[in-house]
């Protein structure tokens, strides 16, 4: 692939400082990667899709998935109806065509169910299995489903959404059928015969209920209870199961609260040593409902949360310093031979009309002075490029 090459028409942001062996840039083969956080397509979203769901809610204040499209249009105007599958993508879906990443990857917060009892936890995503087709149509190779939806109607809602995403041949990881099934990575290949893993795990902070860890004959998400020592042997177990020489390996974590820039110290120490233990190359984090601050450690990335990348709060009040309608669309090059980080590039862009639209000027400005606040306490810059995109450096 055209990707493969780093002398690409698109560039990513570099570090400040030349590392060993950059000088010989023009052999290096990286792998690059385009990482996002929550997509939700259920509620208002199915809405609009050729096939929605029952609309029927068991929220407190809103009873009807419509009522999140009703609240959209009175901030937004008008949105289509059975709209096609690349809507919601918008120009999202030029972002990423045009730097052509090697593997896409997203968390999806969204059963792909027609049926199921609501879970007793007040908000539930869910999306129609025919509407799978907006998920198919980015190109998605991989979705994580070690989140606080994915059965948010009922076990059998898990079944459901495996079954949907296999028929549309996109990759799962964090959830299966037993506990061996959620462990699993996903494994993605280049043509070069290079291999990605991506192994996901949900956090009971997150808001991930216990009784759903997958079980040696139950259906669950891949559960990671605490941050201990015994919880990182587990993982690199889990790791060198699978892992052969020249393996990338991504771990993609569900943690930590929807609202806030706090990082937590246990889960900054838990990436620390996912990467000095069990010899992980990335930590895709996410949970927040806005991005937060990346840190770069031995060369890897740690992003700490990803954000919303597509959601139904169009028209929902409360948290507006946060910015919650700003989303980023994250692009990495990882050199394919010793694996550190050579740039990364954020994509800014907004929410209207269960649409992504390109960021203005003026949005772009304040996420990218909100990121550079929060990325210099781990030692890094965000910095604006003309063309209104965020590159980070080191």
């Amino acid at each position: 692939m055209a990707c493969a090459d780093v002398a690409r028409q698109v560039r990513l942001g570099e570090p400040e400082r030349a590392v060993p062996g950059q000088e010989a840039e023009k052999e290096v083969q990286p792998m690059r990667l385009f990482l996002s956080g929550d997509v939700m397509t259920g509620r208002g979203i199915d809405q609009i899709m050729p096939r929605p769901s029952d609309p029927a809610l068991y929220e407190p204040h809103i009873r009807s998935a419509r009522g999140y499209v009703d609240l959209a249009e009175r901030l937004s105007g008008e949105i289509p109806r059975a709209v096609p599958f690349d809507y919601i993508w918008g120009d999202a879906l030029t972002e990423i065509e045009r730097r052509e990443p090697d593997f896409r990857i997203i968390n999806l917060e969204t059963s792909i169910t027609a049926d199921g009892i609501p879970e007793a936890k007040g908000i539930n995503y869910r999306m129609h299995p025919d509407n799978v087709g907006c998920i198919a149509a980015a190109d998605i190779d991989c979705c994580v489903l070690a989140n606080n939806h994915i059965r948010d109607w009922g076990p059998g809602s898990l079944d459901d959404t495996l079954l949907a995403l296999q028929r549309a041949g996109i990759a799962v990881a964090g959830a299966g059928r037993d506990a061996h099934a959620a462990a699993r990575p996903a494994v993605l290949e280049r043509a070069s015969g290079r291999r990605l893993l991506v192994f996901a795990f949900g956090c009971p902070s997150s808001g991930i209920p216990t009784g759903w860890a997958a079980g040696e004959d139950r259906a669950g998400v891949n559960f990671l209870a605490n941050f201990s020592e015994d919880a990182v042997a587990s993982v690199i177990r889990s790791i060198d199961e699978y892992r052969r020489p020249g393996d990338l390996v991504l771990a993609s974590i569900h943690w930590g609260p929807n609202w806030g820039f706090d990082v937590s110290m246990r889960h900054r120490r838990f990436a620390r040593d996912l990467i000095d233990s069990a010899r992980v190359d990335v930590i895709h984090g996410h949970s927040s409902h806005h991005p937060l601050a990346i840190e770069i450690y031995a060369q890897r990335p740690i992003l700490y949360g990803c954000g919303d990348f597509i959601n139904d709060y169009e028209g929902i009040g409360g948290h507006e310093e946060f910015r919650p309608d700003l989303t980023v669309a994250y692009f990495l090059d990882v050199d394919d031979r010793d694996h550190r980080l050579l740039g990364m590039e954020l994509v800014p862009l907004r929410l209207h009309k269960f649409r992504l639209v390109r960021a203005s000027d003026d949005d772009a400005a304040w996420l990218g002075r909100t990121l550079d606040r929060e990325c210099q306490r781990f030692g890094q810059r965000m910095r604006l490029r003309k063309d209104g995109t965020l590159a980070l450096s080191w």
